[in-house]
């Protein structure tokens, strides 16, 4: 049985996981494993935990960074983390990061972290069928967080 990682911090405001699981339980039959760590630089560990211990094919990485220069400098170390993490596992590790400065209204950042999470389980699902699955998307702006930007197209 296919089994998803879904790490996540205790840092985070919106409890981005919730709205994966939704996705997943609604569009898959595969087993979820969560794991929450205080704050962004425990996820690596984690996601790698995941995977080796508790059997991961894939895992979802939740964060959110605050809008000081040192959140971003955590979330910067802890992307380099997660990268590690999937080639020493050589596994898929979804980063599904927000910044609280990715609007002024926390209403709006709430709205980015629901969708980009959503959006990331399904991408999760589609990793999971196999490499070619997104191949279909491949130049079409789709974003995780927004409304999707569209390809250039020239005429």
């Amino acid at each position: 049985m296919t089994k998803i990682g879904i790490a996540d911090t205790t840092f985070a405001r919106v409890d981005m996981a919730k709205f994966a699981i939704g996705i997943i339980k609604k569009n898959s039959d595969a087993k979820i494993e969560r794991y929450t760590v205080p704050g962004f630089k425990d996820l690596p560990v984690a996601s790698k935990k995941l995977i080796e211990e508790y059997g991961c094919d894939i895992v979802i990485a939740f964060g959110m960074a605050g809008k000081m220069p040192i959140d971003k400098q955590c979330a910067h170390e802890a992307s380099m983390g997660l990268q590690r993490a999937q080639l020493m596992t050589n596994k898929h590790i979804l980063e599904v990061f927000v910044h609280m400065d990715e609007s002024k209204k926390e209403r709006e950042v709430y709205h980015i972290a629901k969708n980009r999470a959503e959006k990331h389980a399904l991408n999760a699902l589609a990793l999971l069928k196999g490499k070619i699955e997104l191949t279909k998307f491949a130049g079409t702006g789709r974003r995780q967080g927004k409304d999707d930007e569209g390809a250039i197209k020239i005429k």
